[in-house]
C-alpha cells in the first residue's frame, strides 16, 4: 500500500474529559510527524473541527462527538476508530501495518 489517510476530529478547546491530553490539532500534527518518520509510505493526516465538517462521513463523526458518543481527539481511518481522548501511537501503527503500510528501514 502506498498511502493511507487518517482523520483527527476535534475542537480548539481540549475535551472536558481529557483535560491533560493535547488538543486535537496538536494530536494531528504529532501523528503526522511521528508516522512520517516511522513509515516509508504516504500517510496523510487531516484535521477536522467538529463544528466545520467537510464531508458526509465527517458530519457523522462530528455529530457523534457533539452527542458525547465519542471523546475528541478522535482518530479514524477507513471508517475504523483508532483512538479517542488520550490517543496513543501503538494501535494506529498496528492498524497501518495490518493494512499494508511498511515500516521504514533503519538508516545506518
Amino acid at each position: 500500500m502506498n498511502g493511507l489517510e487518517l482523520t483527527v476530529y476535534g475542537a480548539e478547546a481540549v475535551c472536558a474529559s481529557c483535560v491533560q491530553a493535547p488538543s486535537a490539532k496538536a494530536t494531528a500534527e504529532w501523528l503526522a510527524a511521528a508516522l512520517s518518520r516511522k513509515f516509508d509510505g504516504t500517510i496523510s493526516v487531516r484535521y477536522i473541527d467538529v463544528y466545520k465538517p467537510e464531508t458526509e462521513e465527517d458530519q457523522i463523526y462530528c455529530t457523534k462527538i457533539l452527542a458525547d458518543d465519542y471523546f475528541y481527539p478522535l482518530v479514524v481511518a477507513c471508517g475504523k476508530v483508532l483512538g479517542e481522548g488520550f490517543v496513543t501511537l501503538k494501535p494506529i501503527v498496528d492498524y497501518l501495518i495490518e493494512n499494508g503500510m511498511h515500516l521504514e528501514r533503519t538508516r545506518k
